[in-house]
């Protein structure tokens, strides 16, 4: 598989190279992709931003496809990896990026993981956990998780088996997209901002 078009930020000298890709349902620009990535630029990383087939497909048809195979996923991630011009990226995304980046990443040998939003599970199955490979998981990584995520709330996530490479920052209230309920008192703005902080503390203490 050839590799995927990047969309770079940051400097192209910058000490961490991560790349990130999307979730299942929504390409590599959207305002919360875009958050993360100029955010962590501003703060000295090189992100870059790629697409899989099936999304990167849309643009030309327009046509909404389900996802491709894990298998293909993976291709397309082991191409971004090999094609992105960094000795030793980080790597990760949010929900299904971040997890096939998971996957994968004590294989390609990756500085680190982050992850915005993991989907530990399907909605509405916390009994079908889909996490085996966390609990042996050697990269250094960095999971932002809303507190009441569908996919992986608070309760259910800390009752899992993790590998102590992992490191957890909850987002309070925070859904799916680390968004809270305005009761909570808090605003999505600062739950974004917590884990971008978090984010890019994490990519500055990793080891060369």
């Amino acid at each position: 598989m050839t590799a995927p078009e990047m969309l770079w930020a940051g400097p192209a000298r910058a000490a961490v190279t991560l790349l990130l890709a999307h979730g299942a349902g929504a390409p590599m620009d959207t305002p919360f992709m875009t958050f993360f990535a100029e955010g962590l630029a501003a703060k000295g990383v090189r992100v870059g931003r790629f697409e899989f087939p099936y999304m990167a497909a849309r643009r030309t048809t327009g046509r909404r496809k389900p996802p491709d195979t894990t298998e293909t996923l993976l291709e397309a991630w082991r191409a971004a990896i090999t094609g992105c011009g960094a000795a030793r990226p980080a790597i990760g995304g949010k929900s299904m990026g971040g997890r096939m980046a998971s996957l994968l990443a004590d294989e390609v040998g990756a500085r680190g993981l982050v992850c915005l939003g993991y989907p530990f599970y399907g909605a509405g199955r916390p009994d079908k956990p889909r996490t085996a490979h966390l609990a042996t998981l050697r990269t250094p990584t960095l999971i932002c998780q809303g507190e009441r995520d569908p996919l992986g709330n608070r309760a259910a996530v800390t009752a899992l088996a993790l590998s102590p490479a992992i490191t957890v920052h909850w987002c309070p209230d925070g859904d799916h997209d680390l968004k809270p309920r305005k009761a909570s008192g808090r605003t999505h703005g600062q739950n974004l901002q917590g884990a971008l902080d978090a984010a890019a503390k994490f990519l500055a203490t990793l080891p060369p």
